[in-house]
């Protein structure tokens, strides 16, 4: 198998799987008071301090979910259910992913006025645009630091200081980036941020909220857990996964994209030399090292993938959350590409245990599908 989807999930790291099982064998609950709920709790500490120090923040701040819709869920409705009054609008750039994207638009169905910040043909949110979206009505301005489609890193301190000027709070989706990227939280310029164990070697069902100290945030469900933030028994062995890997990842980080981003750059390069046509979405905006969007004109991207997958390489059209819709990437739609260039697209990505025959493997793999598929497709 060629492994080239790793923006979907990653696979989990040594570390972290030795983390599950030992959790897994401690029995008690973390908020009982006797020996077996104070065991728990010494390994729920300990990853809260894992996570904090991976963003450089407090561990009081740190909020564990089951993941990142939660997180996005408890960082959206909670911040606009404690803001001021005449402060009831949210505010979202155009390539959000879908769990803040849908929501969004299920407020806005409530009744929550809901604006739209536009992005260039690079993916970059328009920051007059912002300054425009953003008034002393806004409650909340949601932002992602790295776009699970293409990659592409946005100014996110830019935008937390139009927010902040204006009264307002932001959340940063931070889940494709944490891991790969520095991301330091007193100088990022957010309120509220997103991670989730899958994305960086840690197990499904985990991830974290940071709240910094002081910022107003309403719980969505009643329970006492998570300082009254968070309801429902602590997912013990998923958080301490989340630690390990989030602990692993970051000691490792610049090593490990290093050798990834030259991954990258000789898949891409590789294909823009063998496939007529073929461009990459994002090409001259900051991006991760670890993820690439290519369109083959002409192209179908699910013909496209489903022959990949019988030769054996894993790869995607864009979120895999969206996995068999219809509809073309909101994302790259966003970024000016029309239905037919947006269908024609891959997203090809890489992890800590990418290998160099992995990405040569798929250059030989690709060019020859995509002419295949490309004959395909009726004149």
């Amino acid at each position: 198998m060629i492994y080239l989807d790793h923006a979907a999930i990653t696979p989990m790291r040594p570390e972290a799987v030795a983390a599950v099982e030992a959790a897994l064998r401690v029995h008690g609950n973390p908020s009982s008071v006797h020996a077996a709920g104070r065991a728990a709790r010494d390994l729920l500490d300990a990853a809260r301090a894992r996570a904090a120090a991976a963003l450089s923040a407090r561990p009081s701040e740190i909020v564990f979910t089951a993941g990142a819709t939660e997180s996005a869920a408890l960082a959206v409705r909670g911040a606009l259910a404690a803001a001021p009054p005449g402060r009831r609008e949210l505010v979202v750039t155009a390539v959000e992913h879908p769990c803040v994207r849908d929501l969004a638009a299920l407020l806005a169905g409530d009744g929550v006025p809901v604006r739209t910040v536009p992005v260039d043909r690079r993916g970059l949110p328009d920051l007059d645009a912002a300054r425009a979206a953003v008034s002393e009505r806004t409650a909340l301005l949601c932002a992602m630091l790295a776009n699970n489609e293409t990659g592409v890193l946005s100014p996110i301190g830019e935008l937390a200081a139009i927010a902040r000027n204006a009264g307002a709070l932001t959340f940063c989706d931070a889940v494709q980036a944490v891991g790969k990227v520095p991301v330091d939280v007193r100088t990022l310029g957010a309120d509220l941020l997103a991670l989730s164990g899958q994305k960086l070697g840690g197990p499904r069902g985990a991830g974290a909220l940071w709240v910094r100290d002081g910022t107003p945030l309403r719980p969505v469900l009643g329970g006492h857990q998570e300082r009254g933030r968070r309801a429902g028994t602590e997912n013990l062995p998923g958080i301490a996964g989340l630690g390990a890997a989030l602990e692993a990842a970051c000691a490792r980080r610049d090593e490990e994209m290093a050798r990834v981003a030259r991954l990258r750059d000789r898949l891409e390069a590789g294909l823009l030399a063998a496939v007529p046509g073929a461009r990459v979405n994002g090409a001259g905006a900051p991006r991760l090292p670890t993820t690439t969007s290519v369109t083959f004109p002409g192209a179908d991207g699910e013909a496209l993938l489903m022959a990949a997958d019988l030769e054996g390489l894993c790869a995607s059209a864009g979120a895999a959350c969206t996995s068999g819709s219809t509809k073309p990437s909101h994302v790259l739609s966003a970024m000016g590409l029309d239905p037919a260039e947006a269908r024609g697209t891959l997203r090809l990505s890489l992890g800590w245990c990418s290998t160099a025959g992995e990405v040569e493997r798929a250059l030989e793999l690709l060019p020859p599908l995509v002419a295949r598929v490309r004959t395909a497709i009726p004149a």
